[in-house]
């Protein structure tokens, strides 16, 4: 359970990271946050799962990838 908490601390710190960088840049591809923000590519997709499950991300396909920004 304690270990439990941690990870999902970690990942709402990473979720603050990433909604930061969002609201400074506009959008980004999920690539270039992990690139900008220098996350774990693994801990950004849990961060920006966390974000769009509350609904604070509109995230686009492209033919390029995806292009994610804030709501």
């Amino acid at each position: 359970m304690g270990q439990e908490k941690s990870t999902d601390h970690g990942i709402g710190v990473a979720a603050g990271k990433v909604w930061h960088y969002l609201n400074e840049k506009g959008e980004a591809s999920p690539s270039k946050i992990v690139q900008d923000t220098g996350m774990p590519n693994d801990l950004t997709q849990r961060a920006i799962g966390w974000l769009a499950r509350e609904d604070k991300l509109h995230i686009e396909k492209t033919k390029r990838g995806e292009r994610i920004r804030l709501r």
